[in-house]
């Protein structure tokens, strides 16, 4: 595999801001990407995976598909398969199950989590099943760098002048610097990953998914997905709109939303959840960013003094025992990835306190784990995968603006002072992606689909409440479940959610009200 022999600081950048899209993607235009009804799939429908045990409790299979649904006859891929068998006498099928990313382990997340994913009464009469989707995983997947040309990528050579950080942000050497790393790692992938770069798209994945739900034998398709993994569901309940059975869409994604439209909003969520972080932490005497109280004008203060320690680390690179220097775009990354969860605020404690210190560890922590790494190795394709998918499923502009370009920034920053920076330029990791971008369509409806749930949080950083009500707008059947709190993604972190959720998907039985609320 190759590796990227120099980085820039606008790359660092880059990659900030588009990892902050997970979760997120357009619609696919099905047209292109959807076979013809009378086309003969039955090598591929009627599959009977080998199951073989893997784990505790958990079985694991692979199956293939076609590389191109469009030619079903030509090259195969190989997608993995992991179930947890239902635990009751009384099945009701099988419950297909995404986790999000794009790029995350459907199949990773069966083997290690199945107590966790589900309450015991659902998963009494379901099989849980995940995957892997193309391009991911154990699945036919998708290689670019080694662990050390990752680590290059993400997080610089340790050399503050051959990383350009002292290159002017958004000047045209910081752009040029960016676009040449991400056109080394464009050639990377497309290297180590063939002809199946082109085939990773959304729309693909959804027929895979209908391809699963006849393999494993159920009727209609029963499904929880997360994050990206609603983007999934959504599109198939549009495609395929009779062959819905329990869909529950959680942290919910606008497939009608342009680029530029989710890069807003989501710059907007993530600046909006660390000031309620930092609202928090204001009331505890151990809050690193203590003051006088907790009021607005307290929390201003305590942003300004994040946008400071950002500031200070831009200047003065830290670097850690492992000789990886801290940018601050990887400081963002740290510090977005611990909003996730209101459980992770007190990493956030830890990290402000330790940088306003001159350490470095903390970040590091936090980047590693969002990354998927460990000791210097890379345990999953998580963010090649991602990065990959993001570019083939998104439109790209035929040629970029410098001009233009700073202009965006600029009204980026407005909306979110302290976090907007670090969530611009993000046109630079797409414009020499060798693979031809896919087209978007404008919304879903899913017409005659049985009842879906969708579920937005109020202060969801990832994938902004609006979008799940935007969401629900757009399908004809859908229920939409409020969660007044904090954090990305619901089920599993409210009760008043589960209950919802675990009704619906034992009985098929939605709220009376069309709008359910649920208090944190």
């Amino acid at each position: 595999m190759k590796r990227i022999v120099r980085r820039g600081s606008a790359a660092i950048a880059v990659i900030a801001a588009i990892a902050m899209l997970c979760g997120c993607g357009p619609a696919m235009d099905f047209t292109r990407s959807f076979p013809l009804p009378d086309n003969d799939f039955s090598d591929f429908s009627e599959q009977r995976p080998k199951w073989e045990v893997c784990g505790v409790e958990v079985l694991c299979a692979d199956v293939f598909a076609p590389l191109d649904w469009d030619d079903p006859d030509g090259e195969r891929i190989t997608l993995r398969l992991t179930k947890h068998p239902a635990e009751g006498e009384a099945r009701l099928g099988s419950l297909l199950l995404n986790p999000g990313g794009p790029g995350a382990s459907g199949a990773n997340f069966v083997r290690q989590n199945f107590v966790g994913i589900v309450n015991d009464s659902v998963r009494e009469r379901y099989d849980l099943i995940g995957w892997d989707p193309r391009g991911v995983g154990q699945s036919s997947a998708v290689t670019c760098l080694d662990d050390e040309g990752l680590d290059e990528f993400f997080f610089g050579t340790g050399d503050p002048e051959e990383d350009g950080a002292l290159l002017e942000f958004g000047s045209d050497a910081w752009i040029e610097q960016g676009l040449e790393t991400s056109a080394e790692f464009a050639e990377a992938c497309a290297e180590g990953s063939g002809d199946l770069l082109g085939h990773i798209d959304t729309a693909s994945t959804v027929r895979d998914l209908d391809m699963i739900r006849q393999i494993v034998g159920d009727d209609k398709l029963n499904y929880l997905g997360f994050s990206y993994g609603t983007q999934i569901g959504a599109l198939y309940a549009d495609a395929y709109p009779e062959r819905v059975g329990r869909l529950v869409l959680d942290g919910a994604v606008d497939p009608s939303s342009t680029l530029e439209e989710v890069s807003r909003e989501q710059v907007v969520g993530i600046e909006g959840a660390l000031r309620n972080y930092t609202a928090d932490c204001l009331t505890r005497e151990s809050c690193p960013l203590s003051g006088e109280g907790a009021g607005d004008a307290d929390v201003d203060r305590a942003m300004t003094r994040i946008g400071e320690l950002l500031a200070r680390v831009e200047a003065d690179p830290i670097p850690a025992a492992d000789g990886r220097m801290l940018y601050d775009s990887t400081m963002f990354t740290s510090i977005a990835s611990a909003l996730y969860s209101p459980s992770m605020w007190p990493q956030l404690d830890v990290l402000f306190e330790e940088v306003a210190e001159g350490g470095a560890e903390q970040a590091f922590r936090l980047a590693d784990a969002y990354y998927d790494r460990d000791h210097g190795v890379y345990r999953t394709n998580l963010f090649e995968a991602f990065i990959s998918i993001n570019c083939v499923d998104y439109d790209r502009p035929d040629q970029l603006d410098y001009d233009v370009m700073r202009a965006d920034a600029a009204k980026t920053i407005e909306l979110a002072p302290v976090t907007g920076k670090y969530q611009t330029f993000g046109d630079i990791g797409c414009a020499h992606w060798p693979a031809p971008a896919a087209d978007v369509i404008q919304e879903v409806e899913a017409a005659g689909a049985d009842p879906i749930l969708v579920i937005g949080t109020t202060g969801d950083p990832a994938t902004p409440f609006r979008w799940a009500q935007q969401l629900d707008a757009q399908l004809e059947s859908s229920v939409l479940v409020t969660f007044e709190g904090e954090g990305h993604t619901a089920y599993g972190e409210s009760g008043c959610v589960d209950a919802i959720v675990d009704d619906y998907l034992l009985s098929g039985a939605v709220p009376e009200s069309q709008d359910a609320v649920c208090a944190e």
